[in-house]
């Protein structure tokens, strides 16, 4: 079974769950999903990804948003409809992170 892996600061992002989990292809259990057909089975956890393969996603995800699949549709939402609302709460997020 596949990893999982949590922001224990708060994130405002469509791929993290309000709890700090990333949801994320390569995080999904191995095999076909009968309930997301958008993703094929090479898109999930293998045994054979690594540690590397894992952060090079999490960095992409976290640039580059799937908001066709949100863990947080607000932020999703936020991030189809209005981008300067998007990255003014991220900064606020961020800033909160820095003061704690």
């Amino acid at each position: 079974m596949p990893p999982t892996m949590k922001f224990v600061s708060d994130m405002w992002h469509p791929n993290v769950y309000e709890d700090g989990r990333v949801c994320i292809s390569i995080l999904h259990p191995p095999g076909e999903d009968e309930h997301n057909s958008q993703e094929s089975a090479d898109e999930r956890w293998r045994p054979i990804l690594g540690v590397e393969q894992i952060l090079v996603s999490v960095i992409s995800m976290l640039s580059d948003p799937n908001d066709e699949s949100p863990a947080n549709i607000d932020a999703a939402v936020m991030w189809r409809n209005d981008k300067d609302a998007f990255k003014k709460k991220v900064r606020q997020v961020v800033r909160k992170s820095q003061e704690g």
